[in-house]
């Protein structure tokens, strides 16, 4: 709920940005850097909602025409087979990256920047272990689903 709000912050800095630059000749590297944060957040933090409300992007190849047995058959092979394991494998290869970014505590991606790419970096386990615990849940409820109708 709190990370929609990121977007309304993005949008607005990124305003705060265009009239400071083209009304006021002002630039700060900083605050560019601020939009790429809020927008790795605003993404990153907001998959997991995304996931539960169904709202992510899906081939309908087979989906589409499937009956509800079948769409729950296919949502599972699609948590087991897919999102599971590359969630799995993309936290497992980004902890020694995050773990070494905090170890030095990373400073900014640009000179002027903002000195937390050992934030940005967090972003990512995160990211993984939202999708992680709502593609276990989503996984219950289609085993559910599938037990029910037998």
């Amino acid at each position: 709920m709190i990370v929609r709000w990121l977007a309304l912050v993005m949008v607005l800095v990124q305003f705060t940005i265009v009239l400071l630059r083209y009304v006021f000749g002002f630039s700060s590297i900083a605050l560019n850097e601020s939009v790429l944060y809020l927008h790795a957040a605003l993404f990153m933090l907001g998959a997991g909602f995304t996931l539960l409300v169904d709202g992510h992007v899906r081939v309908d190849i087979f989906h589409a025409r499937a009956s509800a047995r079948g769409k729950a058959l296919i949502d599972l092979f699609g948590h087991l087979f897919m999102l599971l394991p590359s969630m799995a494998a993309l936290f497992w290869f980004s902890l020694p990256s995050v773990i070494n970014s905090w170890s030095i505590l990373e400073g900014a991606i640009s000179v002027g920047g903002i000195p937390a790419v050992f934030a940005l970096k967090t972003l990512i386990p995160v990211f993984c272990l939202l999708l992680i615990v709502q593609s276990v849940a989503c996984v219950l409820h289609r085993l559910l689903e599938l037990r029910n109708r037998a």
